[in-house]
């Protein structure tokens, strides 16, 4: 009786292993789908991690694949998001009310004042629905007060219930009703008398003692914030299903956010991203210049060293290479629908600048200006950057791209300073006006350069359509890319060794 009880248990113990191992499986798949870099041996690691992790346990189960599956900061976002949404359906043991699955408004015992809270009243049966606004706000301040995260959880659903004018069915997204909750939520407002309150409290705040308590709060305010994120989340998967909603709520990873394209939230994380890019990648090329192919042949050293095997040349001896840093000439088209892209390729190729012998960069729209001494001795590049948009003498006519004209202008003026030590590198779409192309004078640049590449913002497709003429330049590059993203971005440094 006791062997067959106990082999129950083995079985239903064996049979939860294998459907969180299933459930493991099928995250990973979204977050691979999602871009995220997930390898083998992560993906073992995550397995081995959940088993010591109980699954009630939510915040502990979501840090554990953390832990194990994310390694950039940038894919914390929309790691939690996929986790929210994969497993907000997957079972009361994934629930998002609360770190034990409840929530305290949904027992009809519970009274806010037992916890400790100066609500007026206790929230009774029906869940808080008996409360006015006032009280509502008024219990939403005394859980902010005093850090009660359970009360604050409850508090999120309740506020999502009463103000976000969620309806099934209706095609709306998640941020149209996080802007409707936290409207009518005031939390500036709510901040303010947080503050008043401590002063009140404590008799009188220093400086750094207001400064303290004010970060305290807007950590309680931007926790709030998330668990009504997670409610609105919830409903949504409700309505629409898990995997429907992963496509909706699935936000690219900074590094592959189109430039041209990018909302200035999105243009706030390429900023924080391109830091930790730069890095990598100045190792990366200097790396490659240590471990390029081996020089040629020394036959005076290769004959000598074959004396002591009797005259054979059994090992050949190659002279040491000494790797040359190239000389970089950046020209980039600022004109409105390509400088964003512009920016953060002169941004990053600065950033790398010491793998290179010199760095110069020309800037032009319809007319061209040589904008290096903006980034000479300067720390932040960003301010160089914003000298390069304010600054540069870039319109010649009319303000529009003129490529040809552009390109005439650097061959007349600098052409003269092009070696085979240069690299030269274009930037650009391509798209002339219908003007004169000048493609004779890339073919003379690629004659004189040791490298000559174009890097485009534009998808492929859109390519020599309308007035792009990328196709007249590209004939005489030695690369032609699309470079839509820091991921693309990334993939061509490698070709300046």
């Amino acid at each position: 009786m006791a062997a067959s009880v106990a082999n129950g248990a083995t079985a239903d113990h064996m049979e939860s292993t294998d459907t969180l191992f299933e459930l493991l499986q099928g995250f990973v798949q979204d977050l691979r789908t999602a871009g995220l870099p997930v390898s083998l041996s992560e993906n073992i690691d995550a397995s081995i991690a959940v088993k010591h992790i109980p699954i009630e346990d939510r915040n502990a189960f979501k840090y554990a694949l953390a832990a194990t599956l994310v390694k950039n900061n940038s894919h914390w976002k929309t790691f939690e998001t996929l986790f929210e949404v994969y497993f907000s359906l997957r079972g009361s043991e994934y629930s998002l009310n609360g770190e034990d699955g409840t929530d305290p408004f949904d027992n009809p015992d519970y009274d806010p004042n037992e916890e400790g809270q100066d609500g007026e009243r206790g929230m009774g049966e029906g869940g808080g629905q008996g409360l006015s606004p006032e009280e509502l706000a008024e219990l939403l301040f005394q859980a902010l007060l005093k850090g009660d995260d359970n009360l604050m959880r409850a508090l999120a659903r309740q506020a999502v219930k009463r103000y976000a004018g969620m309806e099934p069915g209706r095609p709306v997204g998640g941020t149209y009703y996080l802007y409707r909750t936290l409207r009518n939520l005031d939390l500036d407002g709510m901040m303010q008398r947080l503050m008043e309150k401590s002063r009140e409290q404590a008799g009188e705040l220093t400086s750094l003692e207001e400064r303290l308590e004010r970060d305290e709060f807007e950590t309680r305010i931007e926790k709030l914030k998330k668990e009504i994120e997670a409610e609105i989340r919830r409903r949504l998967v409700a309505d629409r299903g898990a995997e429907a909603m992963a496509k909706t709520l699935r936000k690219p990873l900074p590094e592959d956010v189109d430039f041209m394209h990018a909302s200035r939230e999105e243009m706030a994380n390429l900023r924080k991203a391109i830091y930790p890019l730069t890095r990598k990648l100045a190792v990366r090329l200097a790396r490659k210049r240590r471990h390029q192919r081996r020089g040629q042949l020394d036959f005076r050293r290769t004959v000598r060293h074959s004396l002591s095997y009797g005259g054979v040349p059994a090992e050949l001896v190659f002279r040491h290479p000494r790797p040359a840093k190239p000389e970089i000439m950046v020209v980039a088209d600022i004109s409105g629908s390509v400088a964003a892209f512009a920016r953060f390729t002169l941004h990053l190729v600065y950033a790398i600048s010491g793998q290179f012998s010199k760095v110069r960069a020309f800037v032009f729209i319809d007319g061209l200006d040589e904008v290096t001494k903006f980034f000479e001795g300067v720390d932040d590049i960003t301010e160089a950057i914003h000298r390069v948009n304010t600054e540069a003498d870039v319109v010649w006519v009319d303000g529009h791209s003129d490529y040809g004209h552009a390109l005439e202008v650097f061959w007349e003026t600098y052409g003269k300073d092009i070696s085979s030590k240069s690299t030269v590198i274009v930037l650009g779409d391509a798209r002339n006006n219908y003007h004169a192309s000048q493609a004779w004078i890339m073919k003379e640049i690629s004659m004189k350069a040791r490298k000559l590449f174009w890097l485009n913002p534009e998808p492929k497709s859109y390519w020599n359509t309308g007035d792009s003429i990328v196709g007249e330049y590209g004939a005489h590059c030695d690369g032609t890319f699309e470079v839509r993203n820091l991921r693309q971005l990334e993939k061509f440094v490698d070709n300046l060794v």
